[in-house]
């Protein structure tokens, strides 16, 4: 049982960062990212974390700091990581109160989050750059704009001219690894004539290709590229039933409801024989902050959205030579 940390004082505030340009997916489109910041005082410490919920399981900042208003007297009476997971589900509620009590956990005893995490040192991650759907001549612009991006993941739509923006892309950028992220748009035949365009552009990995609940469209499909489960896992329970389909799990803090779970999730995991990839929803680095720490496990790292803010928090994540650094005057 962790140590309970309270008495606490909980603040809850829902901010908005501006995009620099329209991010597009398949069905959504972001013009600003809006956020819920957990803040929570103890002795004269203060530990922060963020998230911007799922957006596609209606899980929103209102919506989650609602829900943390109902818990504020059992939260502000003292709460511990684990205590937490049984009050909250996954989602971005406790996404936010969890990063919150492992930062503030950091700044009462003095170890940095990944020494309680018992991890080694964290150190710069090579992180995926991502071109939101566009035509494609813009999107091979914008993958040039990378200029020091080493990887480069593609949003692609399940629309005819996905192969023309993959095409275009890797002519821009033969030097890049690269990945396609479908965010459940393809169907298995669209996959079927897709695939030896991806092949012969050297794609490395497919992220979720099939709706929820279609991911028996997987089972017979010997895919020569690694398929990743993104939408498929939201959280520990989920994993098991990909081995055989997936070849990786993308774990996202905001899905999983934290850094707790993120971890308990790697483990599970490789036990299954599976990779992990760590991934964000749009946020500011005090959202990737933890998720940077939590990469430091994966084989595969997708934490770029804080280069789509029109302006990011200070001090902000570090990306040199394709790589993300966070600093611990970020968070932890």
């Amino acid at each position: 049982m962790l140590e309970k940390l309270g008495p606490l004082k909980l603040k809850l505030e829902i901010e908005r960062w501006p995009l620099t340009t329209p991010f597009r997916i398949a069905g959504h489109v972001w013009e600003f990212c809006e956020v819920l910041v957990v803040d929570l005082e103890s002795e004269g410490y203060r530990g922060r974390g963020e998230a911007a919920g799922v957006y596609y399981r209606n899980d929103e900042p209102l919506s989650m700091r609602t829900a943390l208003e109902l818990l504020r007297r059992k939260i502000e009476a003292g709460v511990s990581r684990d205590i937490l997971q049984t009050l909250l589900p996954p989602g971005g509620a406790r996404n936010a109160l969890d990063c919150a009590l492992w930062d503030l956990e950091a700044k009462r005893t003095g170890r940095p989050a990944w020494q309680i995490a018992e991890l080694d040192r964290p150190g710069p991650l090579l992180t995926a750059m991502t071109c939101g759907a566009d035509d494609p001549a813009a999107m091979a612009a914008n993958a040039l704009s990378y200029s020091h991006a080493r990887a480069i993941k593609l949003k692609l739509t399940g629309e005819a001219t996905d192969a023309d923006r993959v095409r275009a892309v890797r002519a821009a950028r033969p030097d890049v690894w690269l990945a396609v992220d479908a965010n459940q748009s393809f169907s298995r035949r669209s996959l079927e004539q897709l695939m030896p365009i991806l092949a012969d552009a050297n794609v490395a990995l497919i992220e979720q290709p099939f709706f929820v609940g279609q991911e028996g469209l997987l089972d017979g499909f010997n895919s020569p590229i690694p398929v990743a489960a993104d939408e498929s896992v939201q959280e520990l329970s989920d994993i098991a039933p990909l081995v055989g389909r997936f070849s990786v799990v993308n774990i996202k803090l905001d899905k999983c409801g934290g850094l707790t779970e993120g971890l308990a999730m790697i483990r599970t995991a490789r036990a299954c024989g599976l990779d992990t990839m760590v991934g964000c929803m749009v946020g500011t680095s005090l959202a990737l902050a933890p998720a940077f720490l939590l990469g430091q496990l994966c084989k595969i790292v997708d934490l770029d959205t804080p280069m789509f803010l029109a302006k990011d928090r200070d001090p902000p994540a570090q990306y040199v030579d394709g790589c993300i650094s966070c600093p611990q005057s970020i968070w932890g």
